[in-house]
């Protein structure tokens, strides 16, 4: 979800009127997403880096994801989403961990699943997986030997979810951002110059048309 703060700029709005815009989007496309037979959507939502932001906007975005949560929770038997959470969120505030450990807790049953990054980012991912591989061998759990790609990825954050096929970047910025190192090995990456607020149905049609085209080798011919 990115060009929150740009949105808002060319209307002369704070940044937290864009993250407000934003969030409606993201339902938007939450929505569309669960008419399509979208099975896992995952959004980075706020990573590691975004700490650097104003504490005003820092705490906006943080009330934002309050509300969010608060209105899943009331909302949950009639939207049967199920959500999960990547990311080291001992950093949040008590009340917003409580949040998402109950929506998480009250929507574990639940088939279409939602994953929030926040606090994340990938590079920390993957140190905290090694950290807890190398106390498992500490405790007699693993051998060092046993490390591999398979092993390591059960560390992660995301152990249960299948790798993303498809990564979707608006606003006209092309970089990853530290946004699932590990997963996307082999996914495919759009690009669009949309800013995320205005992000609509149709952009995300022509990003799973552009996807359906390509032919993903993973590394063969």
């Amino acid at each position: 979800m990115d060009g929150n703060g740009r949105w808002a700029k060319k209307r002369g709005l704070p940044r937290t009127a864009g993250h407000a815009a934003g969030a409606e989007a993201f339902r938007r496309i939450a929505n569309y997403c669960r008419t399509l037979g979208v099975e896992y959507l995952t959004v980075y939502a706020f990573s590691t880096e975004n700490w650097k932001r104003s504490a005003d906007e820092v705490a906006g975005i943080m009330k934002l994801l309050r509300r969010y949560l608060e209105e899943a929770l009331r909302d949950m038997e009639k939207n049967r989403v199920r959500f999960c959470f990547f990311g080291d969120l001992s950093r949040l505030s008590p009340e917003l961990q409580a949040l998402c450990d109950r929506a998480a807790r009250q929507s574990e049953d639940y088939d279409v699943q939602v994953n929030f990054c926040l606090n994340y980012g990938g590079r920390d991912e993957i140190v905290q997986a090694a950290r807890r591989f190398a106390q498992d061998v500490q405790a007699g759990v693993h051998k060092p030997e046993e490390l591999s790609e398979e092993l390591l990825s059960t560390y992660l954050y995301s152990a249960e979810v299948p790798d993303p096929e498809l990564i979707i970047r608006p606003s006209g910025e092309m970089r990853i951002s530290n946004f699932l190192l590990w997963q996307s090995a082999y996914s495919e990456y759009v690009f669009m110059n949309v800013l995320w607020p205005d992000f609509s149905p149709s952009d995300l049609d022509q990003a799973i048309e552009e996807y359906h085209r390509r032919n993903r080798r993973f590394g063969g011919v």
